[in-house]
């Protein structure tokens, strides 16, 4: 996949007002330069990955990326951290996640700590492989219709799917987008 199949699957559940978001598990910003691109001047975005190696060659590629267009004013914040664990992050406008819970099996206390990170209507952006099987680079992927049932198990609502691509890993990927229950 390339950048614009990476905007393409999260474009329509970026909101169109500035806000403050979180890409868990960022690894080096495929999806963090996506969204980027998707909010608009005055937004927050925290990219969170446990390598640090990572982190900085998506300050070097973001670095770029601003210098290309000085109109692009978002506020890049890294943190090295493991999203399993409290960040200290809270108030969020939306979280993205992707290609990252596949790596979690036991998802409603990751789910929680998302869920407590949001404000009350916040949004979740789910990049998953669409599948129950998984292999040893992807352990524990959980399909659309798996997602239907887990979200509003953990206190999401208003699922939707986003959008698909092919993947040679593991057939298809999809994007789907879930609301923070208020309470």
């Amino acid at each position: 996949m390339d950048h614009a199949n990476h905007v393409r699957l999260l474009r329509d559940g970026v909101p169109r007002e500035a806000g403050t978001w979180a890409d868990l598990g960022a690894g080096e910003g495929a999806f963090t330069l996506a969204l980027a691109d998707l909010l608009p001047p005055g937004s927050t975005i925290h990219a969170v990955d446990r390598d640090a190696g990572a982190l900085d060659e998506l300050a070097r590629r973001y670095g770029r990326r601003v210098a290309a267009d000085t109109k692009k004013t978002q506020r890049l914040e890294l943190h090295v951290g493991d999203f399993t664990h409290d960040l200290g992050l809270a108030d969020l406008d939306g979280v993205v996640m992707a290609n990252s819970l596949h790596f979690v099996k036991d998802k409603a206390p990751v789910l929680a700590r998302v869920r407590g990170m949001l404000k009350s209507e916040g949004r979740l952006l789910l990049v998953e492989y669409d599948t129950d099987n998984g292999n040893t680079w992807v352990p524990y992927p959980l399909s659309f219709e798996t997602w239907r049932s887990v979200a509003p198990a953990n206190y999401f609502s208003e699922l939707r799917l986003l959008g698909t691509e092919p993947s040679r890993l593991l057939r298809r990927i999809y994007s789907a987008s879930a609301i923070r229950d208020r309470g």
